[in-house]
């Protein structure tokens, strides 16, 4: 199985802000914008492993600026590391204000997903090879969160969780 780059899975989702996305104080509600992550991520996943891929976890997202009614979100979404049948894939979100024309950060966020074959079992994936730098710092960074992602999931113990060790206990 070949190796991929990050930049063969990069994807670019886009949507309108609607009445019907929007909460009582006109801001793109948390959990469209959540829904709208997951599809672009899978997209993403998906066309780095060219199979069907499911949801394995999400990590923490946190709001740093809401998006209001009438504004432009865009995902960006790439496979940051691959792992045996899993992919962790990095996103980041801009709302953007096309009247005024400004851009601004809404969140980013990591979500995990696990390719399956066509018997609904998990498959092994393309490994990727980072290019950038920050492609490089995203690449290192994965395996210390997946293995906290595996411990708080009740899949790993922490003590076998080697990379976090390393950030906390000197030797």
């Amino acid at each position: 199985m070949q190796s991929k780059t990050a930049k063969e899975s990069f994807i670019v989702m886009t949507e309108l802000v609607l009445p019907n996305d929007t909460n009582v104080f006109g801001n793109l509600m948390g959990g469209r914008l959540m829904y709208w992550m997951d599809i672009a991520s899978a997209l993403a996943a998906g066309k780095h492993c060219n199979s069907p891929v499911v949801t394995a976890s999400v990590d923490n997202i946190s709001f740093e600026n809401p998006i209001k009614l009438g504004n432009v979100v865009h995902i960006e979404a790439k496979v940051t590391r691959a792992f045996n049948s899993s992919m962790e894939v990095h996103m980041k979100v801009w709302g953007e204000d096309t009247v005024s024309q400004y851009r601004y950060k809404s969140n980013e966020a990591y979500y995990t997903f696990v390719a399956l074959d066509p018997n609904r079992k998990p498959r092994p994936v393309p490994q990727l090879i980072p290019e950038t730098e920050e492609e490089q710092k995203l690449f290192e960074g994965a395996l210390r969160r997946r293995q906290l992602r595996l411990i708080l999931g009740g899949k790993m113990k922490a003590s076998d969780a080697e990379e976090l060790k390393a950030l906390f206990v000197k030797e």
